[in-house]
């Protein structure tokens, strides 16, 4: 049995943060001692991981419960997950257009300042006048 403050050291998540996902009914309800304190299982632990998981690859909360309850209902069919997953891979994609994008334009005002005046500022110039830019890197990547 683990404290909310050693599972917290454990995992990496903030007390906060797990508490948020008790409140938002993606952690269960921990057992409590006699004197009120929360205690955590391994399971409690695993789920945790899970969801922290699930965080890192940038899927929502919404699109974590819906793979919890298919973990929890492993008898269900998984091509509705699968469609989540397939949306986040979308998502990903199209913000790494998006960031070479960005990337390019950033590497070419750069190489065109000649470290001069503030007044003959490539960086300065672009960043005050979208059309001195290449790309509109506004709309790259948006689905």
């Amino acid at each position: 049995m683990l404290s909310i403050g050693a599972l917290s050291r454990q995992t990496g998540t903030k007390v906060q943060t797990i508490r948020y996902y008790e409140q938002i009914g993606l952690m269960n309800e921990p057992g409590r001692t006699e004197g009120g304190q929360r205690r955590y299982h391994a399971a409690d632990m695993d789920r945790l991981a899970f969801i922290r998981h699930g965080r890192q690859l940038g899927f929502s909360l919404d699109a974590i419960r819906e793979f919890l309850d298919l973990s929890d209902n492993p008898d269900q069919s998984c091509s509705h997950v699968d469609s989540i997953a397939q949306r986040q891979l979308i998502q990903v994609r199209q913000r790494m257009l998006r960031l070479q994008a960005l990337e390019a334009e950033l590497e070419r005002m750069i190489a065109n300042c000649d470290g001069g005046s503030g007044q003959d500022c490539n960086v300065l110039k672009v960043l005050s006048d979208h059309s001195e830019c290449l790309t509109d890197h506004d709309s790259i990547g948006e689905g």
